[in-house]
């Protein structure tokens, strides 16, 4: 079984912010493969189903993003996963641009707040990141303020490709494996223009 959890803030006030992308990647991957949200568990809303041929928990912690490895934590010490191969994770990434992913097995936080709570709850980072783009913020701009604020209008289309790429790289970690998924996905341009 695959726990796939997407990270996000539970209020409504943050629905449609950059630091949500985790959360609507979820609420595609249970739309496109008809998973309905079974109530909460885990402090965390969670839906059952089956993506690819493998068996997933999809995951939405309700802890707020900083606290995500508490929920995370819980779900895969229950279900006694492999943390390393069955654990899937979703987040924004300033330092991709909108509308590109980027897929990773293991690595820092990368300043995510998110992600360095779940490192220190599982105690490891080797685990699955699937990171949505949402570019960096503007010069002399706040960093809360660009992750917590909406998109405009003219780059939400390219934002929504990220979130479409997105689940389905998640589809192709469970059919064909991460190390093929990273190979299709990873071929991007970072924030300054160069390949990565």
């Amino acid at each position: 079984m695959f726990i796939i959890a997407g990270l996000g803030n539970p209020e409504k006030k943050y629905d449609g912010t950059r630091h949500n992308s985790g959360f609507a990647v979820i609420d595609l991957l249970a739309k496109q493969n008809q998973i309905p949200y079974g109530g909460t568990k885990f402090r965390s809303a969670t839906g059952s189903g089956v993506i690819g041929g493998k068996k997933v928990l999809l995951l939405k912690p309700l802890t707020y993003m900083n606290l995500s490895g508490e929920a995370i934590g819980e779900a895969c010490a229950f279900y006694k996963i492999k943390v390393e191969e069955e654990l899937i994770v979703i987040s924004d990434d300033i330092d991709t641009e909108p509308g590109e992913i980027r897929v990773r097995k293991k690595g820092s936080a990368g300043g995510h707040n998110g992600l360095k709570n779940i490192i220190a709850h599982l105690g490891t980072d080797a685990f699955i990141r699937v990171r949505v783009g949402v570019g960096a913020k503007p010069v002399g701009g706040d960093l809360v303020s660009h992750v917590l604020g909406r998109l405009q209008a003219e780059e939400e289309t390219v934002y929504e490709e990220g979130l479409l790429k997105a689940a389905e790289a998640v589809g192709s970690i469970l059919e064909e494996g991460v190390d093929r998924t990273m190979n299709r996905f990873n071929h991007h341009r970072k924030q300054n223009g160069e390949k990565e």
